[in-house]
């Protein structure tokens, strides 16, 4: 039976959470006005909430014992227009908080985003779709919590305690400082809580990550996993997942209640010591019975407002880990651009100079590379899987930029282009076709971001053999395909992505197994297209199927990263070397592979 375990996570190293703050602010001040009503709104909605603690002492004293008719006729208005005001209090608050943290929330999802754009192949290379996912999306909504959402929590709780204590001081400032014994163990407390969750609120969102990994690996592979039967494999993996996610969440549920607990348990004595002590202050007439009730009311509430803000220190430091994963995100660097020379269209010519790369795990992938491509030429590199072939065509974008030797277009360093102009020089057709949710039209004219007409793409569509399917779509061009072209099959996604190559119009075009998903009578039909389409452009061709590039103007035979053989077809096959025993092993017939090398001879 296979089993597979989830990877341990190691545990991250905890910013400085003033550092991680100061940088959040930078967002968090574009709304400084939103936040200063919300404050002052909070601040009214405290302050009246601490003003009816205080009113229980003249209610009492005034309107039940002493039986005031006046004050008893305006009473019941005053509290009605008061909390009136304060349901005004408490919209204003939390609209223009929420106004606020959707805001960072927003400028942050849009500057991640912008970031990945920048980011260069080895972060991808080495970070999974799932780990981004739940940075964009769950860790930037964590940072609510990190930001204004914390700040209404804390302005009313603090409000209510500043309110509070100024009723009670103005009550008996005795009793009050009596109550007020319990603030050191309160904070000792409140720290030792808060650094315990935000410790766990780290690993939360790493299981977080692996829960978005999982459950994207199962979505896009959905066709394996019930071909082979795996759906039972998988549950179990996701649910190892959940059950390691669930865990961490409830340690914070534990630190959470237990310093919630704890604060209100130091706070209750504090109140039953307090009110001991009143009682004889009662007995010597020190306090009214209306001035008792409010100084008791007033214990009472300040409970809710430090429990509160236990809460707000454990939802902070849950907020910091969150916005600590968006910065680590944004600190990744992005794709070095150093290059100054700009190039409208190259010529095509293509030189590999003892070129050597290496990738971040130091597995050595290309050795001594040297080749160079004519203006025009069809260059065909071939070889086994895992052989160098499509790094050799990665690196001429400057996809990766560690490498050794130097690469050039048109006699002039690629590292000298700026990105920009460089990539406009290349059109890729790969095997693993990538397809938007969008229209076909929009499919093909991606990347050509200027005014393109319809009729440009018409003609692209036909060229590519496309629009004998498009026709019988029921909107044509104008179809939305699917996530990543689910409506069409294989060949249909190859055929759109060699239109989009088409429209492109580059100088030069690569092929990375452009015909692979093609049936053989399409592949016909497209194999013409692609050579009325090289006949003006510099082609590097990436095949495993010989057949389609015996016309190429020139073979390169890859192995284990070194280029091993060259030559046209006919000159490698009569070699007898690799590339014949490439050949001989695809056809399998070994009377017209003699054949094949008696007619070359």
């Amino acid at each position: 039976m296979i089993t597979q375990s989830i990877p341990q996570i190691q545990p991250r190293h905890i910013a400085n959470a003033f550092h991680v703050y100061s940088r959040l602010f930078a967002y968090i001040r574009r709304y400084w006005i939103a936040l200063v009503v919300a404050a002052l709104a909070s601040m009214l909605y405290s302050g009246i909430d601490a003003w009816f603690i205080y009113f229980l002492k003249p209610l009492l004293n005034d309107g039940l014992v002493a039986k005031n008719k006046h004050f008893l006729t305006i009473a019941p208005m005053l509290v009605l227009g008061v909390f009136i005001l304060r349901g005004i209090m408490s919209f204003f608050s939390n609209y223009y908080i929420a106004s606020a943290s959707r805001g960072v929330i927003m400028w942050l999802r849009q500057d991640l985003f912008a970031h990945l754009q920048r980011l260069p192949a080895r972060y991808y290379d080495h970070t999974t779709t799932g780990h981004i996912l739940s940075v964009l999306l769950y860790g930037v909504d964590q940072v609510a919590n990190a930001s204004a959402d914390v700040l209404t929590a804390a302005i009313q709780a603090l409000f209510l305690i500043v309110g509070l204590v100024v009723v009670m001081f103005s009550i008996s400032w005795k009793l009050t400082l009596l109550y007020f014994t319990i603030v050191p163990l309160v904070t000792i407390i409140m720290r030792i809580a808060s650094l315990r969750i935000r410790r766990l609120s780290l690993g939360i969102q790493d299981s977080v990550s692996a829960l978005s990994h999982h459950a994207e690996e199962n979505i896009e592979g959905y066709k394996v996993v019930r071909a082979f039967e795996g759906q039972a494999f998988e549950a179990e993996k996701f649910n190892k997942a959940t059950r390691t996610n669930r865990q961490r969440e409830m340690k914070v549920v534990v630190a959470r209640t237990i310093s919630a607990s704890a604060v209100q348990f130091i706070s209750a004595a504090a109140v039953s010591l307090t009110l001991y002590v009143a009682t004889f202050d009662i007995a010597d007439s020190i306090l009214t019975p209306g001035g008792f009730v409010s100084m008791v009311a007033a214990m009472l509430a300040m409970l809710r407002p430090m429990k509160e803000l236990a809460f707000v220190q454990n939802k902070l430091y849950r907020g910091l880990a969150g916005a600590q994963s968006v910065f680590e995100l944004l600190d990744e660097q992005p794709e070095t651009d150093l290059g100054i020379k700009s190039l409208d269209r190259a010529v095509g010519k293509i030189t590999f100079s003892h070129v050597h790369f290496t990738y971040d795990d130091e597995r050595k992938v290309l050795h001594d590379i040297s080749l160079t491509v004519q203006p025009g030429q069809v260059v065909a590199l071939v070889g086994r899987s895992g052989s160098g072939k499509s790094t050799v065509v990665s690196l001429l974008p400057r996809f990766y930029h560690n490498y050794s030797g130097d690469i050039l277009l048109d006699d002039v360093s690629i590292r000298d282009y700026n990105l920009k102009d460089l990539r406009r020089q290349f059109a890729l057709v790969s095997q693993h076709v990538t397809l938007f949710h969008d229209t076909i039209a929009n499919n093909i004219a991606y990347g050509r971001f200027d005014v393109i007409s319809e009729d440009e793409i018409l003609i692209a569509a036909k060229a590519s053999h496309s629009m004998e399917f498009i026709e019988r779509l029921p909107q044509g061009l104008h179809t939305l395909i699917g996530e990543n072209g689910i409506l069409l099959s294989g060949g249909q996604r190859q055929r759109i992505a060699i239109a989009r190559a088409i429209l492109k119009n580059a100088p030069i075009l690569i092929l990375d197994e452009a015909t692979s998903s093609l049936d053989t009578e399409s592949e016909r039909y497209i194999q013409t297209a692609l050579e009325e389409l090289m006949k003006t452009r510099t082609t590097l061709v990436i095949a495993h199927r010989l057949s389609t590039v015996e016309h190429a103007d020139h073979i390169i035979v890859m192995e284990e990263g070194k280029i091993i053989e060259t030559g046209t077809h006919q000159e490698l096959l009569v070699r007898n070397g690799h590339y014949a025993k490439l050949y001989h092993m695809q056809f399998k017939d070994p009377v017209s592979f003699m054949e094949t090398q008696t007619h070359a001879i």
